[in-house]
């Protein structure tokens, strides 16, 4: 009955856990690392043909984006979601593997040139759409039979539409244990989806400490009333204020806060300025939204859909779904709204976006959402003066400011009353999801001030819940930094090494067969083999 941690562990994203119990080998969370990482995060402990199934907190791209590649080394098992979840896996999951390959055939068509190896990317859309087959839609707060001595339950954390708190009751040789993942713990008050919905009892807890060292401003802030000042003084000098803002539930908020602003009649001269949402992403994420209005929606935004009013829908706003309408929204000289992904500036049309902005002192930037280190977006906010885009350097003489406050995750206070109402208090607290400092600092305040046992675990960390013991404590390798980001890619023998695995995996599977079927296996293998010896 082991938990094993392998990603976001002292770092912010690259979710990944293993718990091996009841004879099944479970995930929890299989997230893509994005920006700057520190450490080394190590390889799942089985061949991806033997993990039985996923469980997935959200779908943020740090939480699911490396579904697919497991699904392309060899997992078959059955992914559980809550059925929001499940909804924008469809379109996220297509959407990362769209800029996989899109990427590839980019670096392809320079690298051809200057005479480099073919990059592969890191999955493909067949990867992807095979995923996505073996999602399981999960209503919240309904068990789940998972396996026979396992059972799982979704609840409502507040951070995303449909994300969720896992917990799992786990019965192996009599012994019983519940473990409970936090997911990412939502922020109070948030526009649209509902506040956190807190737990009470567990053996064990794996929780997220992203804002673990903060606090959020303990006066609540006027969102809209910060974005009237900002758009009201962009706009009089006549430039145009561009939103970074990630697809899925922050470009949701913002069409929220501006829907707000135009009817209250807030901005002044500029009476009909324009809203340009400029990512079919985000586009069709907002279609899920209002697909779950009625069923995920808080108070305030039910209250609204019962006046017959939108809370997301306005006049004025206009969506690019075409890279032929992306590209006319920089022909427009009126002053205007511009909402596009990626949020932290990484990837996607927000780039372009950037570049015809950020050179022109008139505009704003304007960042409403966690920028992790080593990002474009952390980069601007730190005061970067000049930038390198589409191979083009920029000067940075646009403002560039924060709507401070605005997050999906909770501070620490709101950490601290999610943990707080375990009662009693688990036996143990693990603490992940968070920057190496945070992580221990909030360790510390678990341990000092609230008399909780916890520990911040580092990658391969092993956890014996029978025993209560530690098997392994994990390494701590600093990541190299690489020179050239090409050196990242996989190449193509490393896909046929874990063509080879898989086939060994399901091989070593197989044992005990029918010597028929053994026999058929035997002789399309050694086909194969004949085939390809040179």
């Amino acid at each position: 009955m082991e938990l094993i941690f392998l990603g976001a562990d002292h770092e912010v994203t690259g979710s990944c856990h293993m718990v091996k119990a009841a004879g099944m080998n479970m995930l929890i969370d299989c997230g893509m690392e994005q920006g700057e990482d520190v450490y080394e995060n190590q390889e799942i402990p089985v061949h991806a043909s033997e993990i039985d199934c996923v469980l997935l907190t959200h779908a943020h791209i740090d939480h699911s984006g490396l579904l697919p590649l497991l699904y392309a080394k060899g997992f078959r098992g059955q992914v559980y979601a809550t059925r929001a979840t499940c909804d924008l896996c469809q379109i996220m999951l297509r959407d990362s593997a769209h800029i996989q390959e899109f990427e590839a055939e980019w670096r392809n068509r320079k690298g051809k040139r200057a005479g480099k190896p073919e990059f592969i990317p890191l999955y493909t859309m067949d990867d992807a759409v095979g995923l996505l087959e073996q999602l399981v839609a999960c209503e919240y707060n309904e068990m789940v039979d998972i396996a026979e001595g396992i059972q799982a339950r979704f609840s409502d954390v507040g951070h995303l539409l449909g994300s969720a708190s896992i917990e799992l009751w786990i019965s192996e040789d009599k012994e019983e244990r519940k473990l409970v993942f936090s997911g990412d713990v939502g922020n109070l008050d948030q526009p649209l989806i509902k506040d956190p919905q807190y737990l009470d009892t567990a053996d064990y807890v794996v929780m997220e400490s992203t804002y673990g060292d903060r606090i959020h401003s303990d006066v609540r802030v006027d969102y809209v009333k910060e974005l009237t000042e900002v758009i009201q003084k962009t706009f009089d000098r006549g430039g145009n204020v561009v939103i970074p803002s990630f697809a899925v539930g922050r470009t949701q908020e913002m069409l929220y806060f501006i829907r707000k602003i135009k009817e209250d009649r807030l901005i002044r001269g500029h009476e009909g300025f324009k809203v340009y949402v400029d990512s079919p992403l985000a586009i069709e994420a907002t279609n899920i939204f209002n697909k779950y209005k009625y069923s995920c929606f808080d108070k305030e935004a039910t209250e609204l859909l019962e006046k017959g009013i939108d809370p997301i829908k306005f006049q004025g706003l206009t969506v690019s779904v075409t890279s032929a309408d992306s590209k006319l929204i920089n022909f427009d000289q009126e002053p205007k709204v511009i909402i596009s992904a990626s949020g932290m500036c990484e990837a996607g049309r927000i780039r372009h976006h950037l570049k015809h902005n950020l050179w022109r002192p008139e505009c704003t930037i304007l960042f409403v959402g966690y920028q992790s280190g080593g990002t474009l977006g952390r980069a601007l906010l730190d005061g970067m003066s000049t930038v390198k885009l589409f191979g083009e350097t920029i000067e940075v003489k646009a403002e560039i400011k924060k709507l401070d406050g605005i997050s999906g995750h909770a501070d620490k206070t709101g950490l601290l009353k999610w943990i707080d109402s375990f009662d009693p208090k688990p036996k143990k607290v693990f603490i992940v999801h968070g920057e190496d400092s945070v992580c221990d600092h909030f360790v510390s305040c678990l341990k000092e001030e609230h008399g909780m046992d916890a520990s911040a675990p580092y990658s391969g960390a092993v956890y014996d819940m029978k025993t209560d013991s530690w098997v392994s404590e994990g390494v701590r390798i600093l990541k190299r930094r690489e020179k050239s980001a090409a050196k990242k890619a996989n190449t193509v023998f490393a896909r046929l090494l874990a063509a080879g695995e898989r086939l060994m995996a399901l091989i070593r599977k197989n044992e005990g067969s029918a010597n028929k079927d053994l026999a058929r296996m035997a002789d399309q293998i050694n086909m194969l083999c004949d085939k390809w010896e040179r």
